[in-house]
């Protein structure tokens, strides 16, 4: 025992000599915060330049953009946040904002831009193609236009996982506005038809060549929804893809499939939560759902057209063969008006938890 106590203290002990030459310890974080150099993480005070980041230079830090003017801006990477400043008559591209994007005291500005968060303060003037998870915030700001997210580079798709975003929980259309005046509009929604390249073209500059970008709808990471505007039928239907491994590719097989043979039909929104047997048994009307919704989140279209029901369901008939998963489709007009309400209230009530 008392050998046990001398090793102890023995082992402490140092001269002054070596206390003065053992360096000091260094440590992971300490190493870290002395290679990020804060001005690659700014744009300040440009003017009729084409700049940006690429894939990999921003990878999750804090962004800053303030003070440009006539600029095009692109940033193909994921975000923690961003705040953009100051800016004149700016196109700005961001890639996936995990938390917030703060747009203020800027005017005459294109955006393209997706977020967990939007807030404008100040603004005037703004076309934003938008992907954002809560409801969008404008406050002291009019001639705001808003039109649905759609860009595609080989990377986006990741950059939205690393951001943590789902690509179907995009309320880009409902906005809130703080500063609401009977007697004027704050803001509206682009036509249906407009072009993500006619507001924020393709960046031609060489620092950007290496990257595969398409505008088309086609492409597009996240699905085009309708949002808002006043639906073309009084028909709408209700699909809801398990979680089975594949319900994520199939959802995307749905889609294009549908797109292709039923143009004429829109997706209004989409939604990814996750529900227990007792709010399926409340959506669903049916206990029958119960296991295969406690397999992970599910998937949720509202698709609207005159007989868009027979049409989705035809087409999961022909997607489903020889397969095992699930998928819920509404059978009738009556039931589906019920279902498509009690689902989204339910999806709206647990992304405001």
């Amino acid at each position: 025992m008392i050998m046990g106590c001398l090793f102890a203290k023995l082992g402490i002990f140092r001269t002054h000599q070596e206390l003065e030459e053992e360096p000091p310890k260094q440590y992971s974080w300490d190493k870290r915060r002395k290679e990020v150099n804060i001005q690659d993480f700014m744009l300040d005070g440009h003017k009729d330049a084409t700049i940006g980041r690429m894939p990999g230079e921003v990878n999750g830090q804090q962004f800053m953009i303030q003070n440009c003017e006539n600029c095009n801006i692109y940033i193909y990477d994921h975000i923690n946040t961003i705040s953009v400043d100051d800016c004149v008559n700016c196109n700005i591209f961001l890639g996936p904002i995990k938390t917030s994007v703060f747009i203020r005291d800027c005017k005459n500005c294109n955006f393209v831009l997706a977020c967990q968060q939007f807030r404008t303060r100040d603004c005037n003037k703004l076309d934003v193609f938008l992907f954002c998870g809560t409801q969008p915030i404008i406050e002291s700001t009019s001639g705001v236009r808003l039109a649905c997210y759609q860009y595609y580079y080989p990377q986006l798709a990741d950059q939205f996982q690393q951001a943590g975003l789902s690509i179907y929980n995009n309320t880009w259309s409902t906005v809130h506005d703080f500063t609401q005046d009977p007697d004027v509009t704050h803001f509206s929604l682009l036509p249906e038809d407009a072009k993500v390249e006619d507001f924020v073209p393709r960046p031609l500059a060489e620092q950007f060549a290496s990257l595969d970008i398409s505008t088309e709808p086609s492409k597009s990471v996240i699905p085009l929804t309708h949002g808002t505007r006043r639906k073309t039928s009084d028909e709408s239907c209700l699909l809801v893809f398990f979680n089975d491994g594949v319900s994520f590719d199939r959802v995307q097989s749905f889609l294009q499939t549908f797109k292709t043979e039923h143009p004429e039909c829109v997706l209004v929104q989409t939604k990814e939560v996750i529900m227990q047997p007792a709010d399926a048994q409340r959506v669903f009307g049916t206990d029958s759902y119960a296991m295969v919704v406690q397999q992970g989140p599910v998937i949720g279209l509202e698709i609207n057209g005159d007989g868009c029901i027979q049409h989705c369901q035809e087409v999961m008939v022909n997607l489903m063969k020889g397969t095992t998963g699930l998928v819920f489709v509404s059978q009738s007009v009556e039931s589906a008006a019920k279902q498509l309400d009690d689902f989204y209230n339910f999806a709206e009530l647990m992304m405001s938890i």
